[in-house]
């Protein structure tokens, strides 16, 4: 092993500064563009993006691949690291879009809290209310940003009170919204006991201090007296029957601490960052898949692969497997053993983010996520670890695809490229590969169907290689044990198959054939994944 690690103490300090989180939303309630915010207050960036960015070329930093400057949302999850009042903040920039859960939820076993940005017009909405039954189950905090704030929205009461009816969990207003879109003034801090002023087009914040009461001092000068006593009363109403702090419940999962803002108009985000990096855990413990938890301080590193992503730079062609460590100290130029395989691997080459940039990182700690350099060691999921004792952490979720279509190269000349591309793409999980059993032709399935068309535009724009797909529609995938396997059982109904581990399934048309199949074979055994 190359280097000097860590002594534990220090290795201690370490992995205290970290926090590691995810951002979740419903499409278009702002998650880009309030990423783009924490960016600028790391000085990671000078000016914010927009993600609509149309003539300028000026796109949100964390939008990098083509098709999402094209659309203008994001269809995979970025990675990005920055450092923040004695912090390092590792902020893992999910898609909003439900085609992409998948990768969303296979980011949400990486992060060790949630930010969950809400529309404050719209309230919650479907996208939200699924990705945060994921988190609920993982038994990490949430923190809530309610977003667009200088636009009229619903009443902030309102918001609190269907966050607890419709999710299940406890609100805790931090700050509360004085007025909301052309009558904003400001917002009332509970919490640091302060008013922060709604300052349109002006830079710098400007707070003014409360008294014990809670109240301004009579000899300060507010813009709007009756929206002031309004809010007042809503935090009286707040204090006497709203819910109590309680950062024990936070830390559970049980409790959201709610902030208000507006992410375009940068107000009310610095407040929350600030909040956030003291509330925040730091990286906890990790369970392994024989139940036993390797603690972040650990001496030996190990760690897991929850992401793998082609082309992150097109003049290159690589592939960057996503590693979150959950143990001990990264040191470049280490060996780690490939669970799986049981292959030592020299870990010569990572990279940490800010998106589609990346610097070389030479050591990094439990909670930091680096990007490993892939040749095709990798798959989503692999653990990997030094030392002598064998780490395999938890499996990550996998979902059993619901669409299916058949492709082909356009050019058959280029077959080259068309393998390399259906390859590359498919090992990043979005989408799964198939052959047909008896002629070997490729069939896609994915969740949703706009991860189609990420295919098709990645293969042309990436490898160079015109795909035509044609769909075969919803289809139920069972797999079925190769030795209780007869190929006469295939038919138009329920075509066989085989996945990328040569493993054989059906895809039935629906699920009355494969009510069916089971009862015409009912010592077969089916299951919906492997």
């Amino acid at each position: 092993m190359k280097g000097h690690l860590m002594k534990p103490q220090a290795l201690k300090d370490e992995v205290a500064k970290r926090r590691t989180f995810a951002i979740i939303s419903h499409p278009d309630a702002g998650k880009t563009t309030i990423t783009e915010q924490l960016l600028l207050f790391g000085g990671v960036i000078r000016e914010a993006g927009t993600v609509k960015a149309k003539k300028s070329g000026h796109f949100a930093k964390s939008d990098w691949m083509a098709i999402e400057k094209q659309r203008g949302i994001s269809v995979t999850s970025s990675v990005m690291q920055f450092d923040y009042a004695g912090r390092r903040i590792n902020i893992l920039d999910t898609p909003g879009h439900e085609d992409f859960s998948e990768d969303t939820y296979r980011t949400l076993m990486a992060v060790d809290a949630a930010v969950m940005v809400i529309d404050s017009a719209k309230g919650i909405e479907a996208q939200t209310k699924k990705l945060f039954k994921v988190v609920k189950k993982r038994g990490i905090p949430i923190f809530t940003f309610m977003n667009k704030l200088d636009r009229d929205g619903r009443e902030p009461l309102d918001l609190i009170a269907e966050l607890e009816d419709l999710l299940g969990i406890e609100g805790y207003a931090m700050n509360w919204p004085m007025g909301m879109g052309k009558g904003l003034i400001g917002l009332y801090d509970r919490m640091a006991n302060q008013i922060e002023l709604y300052r349109e087009n002006e830079a710098g914040e400007k707070f003014l201090p409360l008294n014990e009461d809670g109240k301004l001092d009579p000899s300060e000068p507010i813009a709007n007296e009756s929206t002031y006593r309004d809010t007042l009363d809503d935090i009286d109403l707040l204090n006497d029957a709203g819910n109590q702090y309680d950062l024990k419940k936070i830390m559970a999962g049980d409790q959201t601490p709610v902030f208000f803002g507006s992410a375009l108009t940068n107000f009310g985000v610095e407040t929350f960052l600030k909040h956030f990096v003291d509330m925040a855990p730091q990286p906890g413990p990790h369970k392994m898949q024989d139940g036993e938890e390797v603690m972040p301080t650990a001496p030996d590193f190990s760690g897991f692969v929850f992401k793998i992503q082609a082309n992150m730079n097109p003049n290159h062609r690589d592939r960057i497997a996503f590693v979150r460590i959950g143990a001990g100290e990264f040191d470049r130029g280490m060996d780690v053993t490939l669970a799986r395989t049981g292959k030592t691997i020299r870990l010569n080459n990572a990279t940490e983010f800010m998106s589609d940039s990346r610097e070389s990182v030479q050591t990094a700690v439990a909670g930091d996520i680096v990007g490993l350099y892939d040749t095709g060691n990798f798959q989503i999921g692999d653990t990997i670890y030094a030392g002598k004792q064998k780490r395999e952490y938890e499996a990550l979720p996998q979902f059993t695809p619901e669409l299916f279509m058949r492709v082909t190269a356009k050019n058959v000349m280029k077959q080259k490229s068309f393998h390399k591309g259906m390859t590359q793409l498919v090992q990043e999980g979005a989408v799964q590969l198939y052959r047909t059993y008896s002629t070997n032709d490729y069939i896609l399935g994915a969740v949703g169907q706009l991860q189609f068309e990420v295919f098709k535009f990645r293969m042309q724009n990436e490898y160079n290689s015109e795909v035509e797909m044609t769909t075969i529609g919803s289809r139920v995938a069972r797999w079925i044990d190769p030795e209780q396997l007869d190929e006469k059982m295939s038919s138009s109904r329920n075509l066989l198959v085989k996945d990328i581990h040569d493993q054989p399934l059906f895809l039935f048309e629906n699920q009355y054939a494969l009510r069916w199949f089971a009862d015409k074979y009912p010592d077969v055994t089916l299951t919906a994944k492997l």
